[in-house]
Parts: structure tokens; sequence; C-alpha cells
């Protein structure tokens, strides 16, 4: 997989996409929701994240009480040890990791606590929200992360247009 062909082409198609996204939020088609689940499962049937995990490498999920709690847990931490050892607090006030990539990818690009990982991991990259457009700022900067999201968008202008 080709990472920085896709994020080229994500740049070069920035302004088509946001236009498209924009068009979509102003005016979102009636099966607009079957469409990006439909889209959604078709990306990745065909796109592999274990040959990938830019989005482990490169950004960091953002992580709530219940992760810290559920985390620490399986760890057998207490949540503030977990938080101290892994965590900072950002400029949101979002609590977020403190190095990238992230401490649990594995060499194989296997999460070492992927039964347990954050909400915002095993929802990344969000291509199967319902009402899609409320996060369109969120996919044009996944588009440039993740390979999936650029096909996610590419696919569904695709489907929409006809």
């Amino acid at each position: 997989m080709n990472l920085e062909l896709y994020k080229k082409k994500a740049l070069q198609k920035q302004k088509e996409h946001k236009k498209f996204l924009d068009g979509i939020k102003k005016k979102p088609p009636k099966n607009l929701d079957y469409v990006v689940q439909e889209t959604h499962d078709k990306v990745f049937e065909t796109i592999d994240c274990l040959q990938c995990a830019n989005c482990c490498k490169t950004t960091g999920p953002l992580y709530t009480e219940k992760d810290i709690e559920r985390i620490a847990r399986h760890l057998r931490m207490k949540p503030a040890d977990f938080e101290a050892k892994y965590l900072r607090v950002d400029e949101d006030n979002d609590k977020v990791l403190q190095n990238l990539p992230c401490f649990f990818l594995n060499s194989d690009n296997t999460c070492s606590i992927y039964d347990v990982r954050p909400k915002a991991c095993r929802e990344y990259p969000h291509t199967d929200r319902k009402k899609i457009y409320q996060i369109n700022h969120l996919t044009m900067k996944n588009m440039l992360i993740c390979p999936a999201a650029y096909e996610f968008v590419e696919r569904i202008m695709k489907n929409l247009a006809k």
C-alpha cells in the first residue's frame, strides 16, 4: 500500500472532495445512510488495515474516562497509573497519547489491546456513520491519513452520481 500516493491524491482532490461533502451536507440524499454503509463495507473488503496502520503511527485517539478504566483494568493497572504512564492532556483539554506511534501498536501492525481499544480507534475512520455530513471536517482530515477514507469518498461520489 503506497501511503504517499494516497496522500498525494487526497491533497490533489481536496477541493473536489470538500465541494462534494458540502453538497451532501446542504442537501443529503434520502438514501445516504444506506449508501454510506454499503460503500464502507465494500471499501473494507478491499483494504486491509493491517497492511497500513497509518492511523496508529501518525494520529493519537482521544481517550474517554470509560476507555481509560477499561484499558487500565485489562492491563491490571490503576486508571491514574495508566494515565500517568501513557497519556497527556492536549491543548483542547483532551486525554491523548504521550507519544506516537501508539505504544500498543505491535511490529506486525496489530494492536496489543485490540479487544479493549479506545472507542475512537474502534470507530476510525468513521466512514460508517449515520448522517456522515455531520463530520465532514473529520472525513477531510482522515482522507490524508487513511487510504480507506480516501477510497470511501471516491466511491461515494461515484455511487451518488448514479
